[in-house]
């Protein structure tokens, strides 16, 4: 029995279809409804089930109300997967002191705060049971410069959440994992794609063919939860690409992405277009000092 948040649409919407797809029961959590019946149609496309529930996490009631149906409907929970988020682009290239205050709002409850109180709520059903995995979807941007300031201390204080929650489930056999996507195809991304001179996709001057689908997300988990070994995992975060290698999997086509941090390590100084350069224009920030 899985709950994935935030799973109308891209990343979330992936990996709930493939969970469906390797035969969990699959709750489904996001404001729109129908982009969660059409999640949970592709999911019963493929043979899987899925219970589509409605529901904002900047409301706290309403995530209660989901978990209060899901104790008496499903009776266990064995797989959160916490990926609602904000929409970030309109802060990209804005300098954080020009962006309205509400942006920090908004990026740090519909995020890290959003995923504490459903992980806080799905604990007490896991410790019942004696075990599960909670799956918080994050990014290197908690540690390098991506897109914004808003959206770099969501994703750092997501980090923590996982680290700190992970410590106290570990004696119940509930692992905490961070799940960090590369760049992602989802349908946003692919509404702004043009054909590039070679014939292939590109997003403002960026070959797609290095990006993942939505699934190879959702490979990730199914591959964390199948692993016998998950608990020595916990507490710590793990880019996609990485899990692709260390268990097998690859993305829906027969692809494996690259290992990509930062588009200047793989496509070098000078080689990556200007858009991108503005969404990574801090890369790693300050430089370690050079010893005395």
């Amino acid at each position: 029995m899985a709950l994935v948040t935030g799973a109308s649409q891209g990343i979330g919407q992936g990996i709930a279809i493939e969970l469906g797809r390797q035969g969990a029961t699959v709750w489904l959590t996001a404001r729109t409804a129908a982009g969660l019946e059409q999640t949970a149609g592709q999911i019963a496309e493929l043979g899987g089930v899925a219970v589509a529930r409605p529901c904002d996490h900047a409301d706290d009631a309403q995530v209660v109300a989901v978990f209060d149906a899901l104790r008496r409907e499903a009776g266990r929970l064995d797989l959160v997967v916490n990926v609602a988020s904000p929409d970030f682009t309109s802060m990209v290239g804005q300098p954080f002191w020009t962006l309205p205050f509400q942006a920090i709002t908004d990026s740090l409850a519909v995020g890290p705060r959003a995923n504490f109180v459903t992980s806080a709520l799905a604990a007490p059903i896991m410790i019942e049971q004696g075990g599960g995995l909670i799956v918080n979807i994050s990014s290197h941007g908690c540690e390098d410069y991506i897109l914004s300031a808003p959206y770099g201390a969501a994703k750092a204080a997501i980090e923590k959440i996982t680290h700190d929650t992970a410590l106290e489930l570990r004696e119940h056999n509930v692992a905490v994992i961070g799940l960090w996507p590369g760049l992602v195809l989802t349908d946003r991304i692919l509404s702004f794609a043009t054909e590039g001179p070679s014939g292939s996709r590109q997003l403002f001057g960026l070959d797609l063919d290095i990006c993942e689908s939505p699934r190879f997300s959702g490979r990730a988990v199914v591959a964390l939860f199948t692993d016998p070994d998950r608990m020595a995992r916990t507490g710590r975060s793990f880019f996609a690409s990485r899990l692709a290698r260390e268990y097998g999997f690859t993305d829906v086509a027969g692809h494996l992405p690259p290992e990509v941090r930062l588009l200047v390590d793989l496509l070098g100084d000078g080689n990556v277009p200007e858009y991108w350069q503005m969404v990574e224009r801090f890369g790693r920030g300050f430089a370690e000092p050079s010893p005395a």
